[in-house]
């Protein structure tokens, strides 16, 4: 008597499919996970790594002139100054919310177009810098279209126009004039805020003698802060408080110190921070640091300056 027997189907039960998808979907989503945190990463890295390659652009363009600061004693001439920029408000107005226009007379080394020692060198070596931070597109210099940002501007008046028509002037920001915001003296972008702080030495007398004291006079905003600075050929001046000064220091002393060193502080957003502004201008308070705190860096540089 023959046996019947019934092949049994080769495959999987539905048990076994349901098993295999939960441990493939447990794989895919870890996959997933780790692709998306690399590339958060990659991204902060990157910003990271463009926001620190433009702080030292504009920190080593800036050392070399403050290095270079020329000033002279005795005089009623304006040597430096520091305003504190009123941001500008209404629409395409994205300004800084801290920043500065520092003019002042430097030995630069590219003057005459670094030509030095040829026939374009007329023998002068006192120009006149300017730095500004503006909030617009660096090639059309238009301020209310989706390319803008914050541009960082350099202009540099060479020795023969600054003997002319700056040099000995009781203001230098008026007889410099506007700084120059045109692709020319472009040197970086990103820079939402550029600040710059002044030490003073000064000669405190006090019942126990004459001491030497250092003095920080910050050129920003908010309290603590100068809106003005000037080193002046008879002295220093600035706006900032009896209030703000280190106990036993006066406005009087500060007049009668002098400038030893410059710390310049900036912060550089990321790209994505620049077009996240375009679209949210008018940003201030709790919203504005939290914003700041994500999406940018800070910087800063202390740079030793001449003294006459």
């Amino acid at each position: 008597m023959k046996t019947l027997r019934i092949k049994r189907s080769l495959g999987f039960t539905l048990v076994e499919l349901l098993v295999a998808m939960a441990i493939t979907s447990i794989i895919v989503t870890v996959l997933v996970y780790v692709t998306s945190m690399s590339l958060d990463t990659w991204n902060r890295s990157r910003s990271e790594i463009r926001a620190s390659r433009q702080a030292k652009t504009m920190l080593r363009v800036m050392a070399r002139d403050l290095e270079s600061f020329v000033s002279r004693n005795g005089n009623d001439f304006e040597w430096l100054s520091a305003i504190q920029k009123i941001p500008e408000s209404g629409p395409g107005k994205n300004s800084s919310s801290n920043a500065i226009d520092l003019i002042f007379f430097s030995a630069a080394t590219d003057r005459y177009d670094g030509k030095i020692g040829t026939d374009d060198d007329l023998g002068g070596d006192v120009s006149t810098v300017g730095y500004t931070l503006s909030y617009q597109n660096t090639i059309t210099g238009a301020a209310d279209d989706k390319y803008s940002t914050f541009a960082f501007y350099r202009e540099l008046m060479n020795p023969n126009d600054t003997f002319t028509d700056v040099l000995g002037e009781s203001s230098i920001t008026a007889a410099f004039g506007d700084i120059n915001t045109s692709s020319t003296n472009f040197i970086c972008e990103n820079i939402y805020q550029f600040t710059i702080a002044f030490y003073v030495e000064v000669q405190d007398v006090t019942e126990n003698g004459t001491q030497t004291k250092q003095v920080v006079i910050p050129i920003k905003t908010g309290t603590g802060g100068a809106k003005t600075f000037q080193v002046l050929g008879n002295g220093l001046e600035t706006d900032l408080s009896e209030s703000s000064l280190p106990a036993g220091i006066d406005l009087a002393e500060i007049k009668a110190g002098r400038v030893i060193a410059a710390e310049v502080s900036v912060t550089v957003l990321s790209d994505f921070g620049v077009q996240q502004l375009r679209q949210r201008s008018g940003l201030s308070g709790t919203a504005l640091s939290d914003f700041l705190a994500k999406n940018s860096y800070q910087y800063s540089k202390l740079i030793r300056m001449p003294s006459p």
